[in-house]
């Protein structure tokens, strides 16, 4: 199930981004990348105010929150992770086609978002392509992303 965020719900999208990111994308960043990305410090109170903000949609699977993403006004996607025990379930497809009936809605043009390496394929097979590649800094550590966009009219 694919619903909107609500409050409550920013501990366990802690737990998704943390796991996405210690599970998932840790087969493409080093220990130490995975630690400035997502280190186990991070501010709680922060972290409630951006998902405020941001105002994901929630996938939820046998009443436990697997995944997030969103869709802001200008078509930028800036949170998409799926739980790294939920990997390869479909979700991410679900929450992408989430984000496409939001598309048509909003009337957008283009999408746009940072993707990391791991999640630049999943992006590939969704029609976007890379546009840019950047090396963001976290933490005085050295990431890499990749600057991608898809065209919808």
């Amino acid at each position: 199930m694919i619903r909107r965020f609500k409050p409550g719900d920013e501990a366990a999208l802690l737990d998704v981004y943390r796991s996405a990111i210690h599970l998932i994308a840790a087969q493409d960043y080093t220990a130490e990348q995975i630690q400035a990305w997502a280190p186990a410090d991070m501010d709680a109170d922060s972290w409630a105010r951006r998902m405020r903000e941001i105002q994901p949609f929630v996938a939820e699977q046998g009443g436990e929150i697997v995944g997030y993403a969103d869709l802001q006004q200008n078509g930028y996607i800036d949170h998409f992770f799926v739980s790294g025990r939920h990997a390869r379930q479909g979700i991410g497809r679900r929450l992408m086609q989430r984000i496409h009936q939001e598309v048509n809605a909003l009337g957008l043009t283009e999408l746009t978002s940072q993707v990391s390496k791991t999640a630049e394929p999943f992006f590939l097979l969704h029609g976007f392509e890379v546009v840019e590649r950047k090396f963001p800094v976290r933490r005085g550590v050295v990431l890499q992303n990749a600057v991608m966009r898809k065209v919808l009219r």
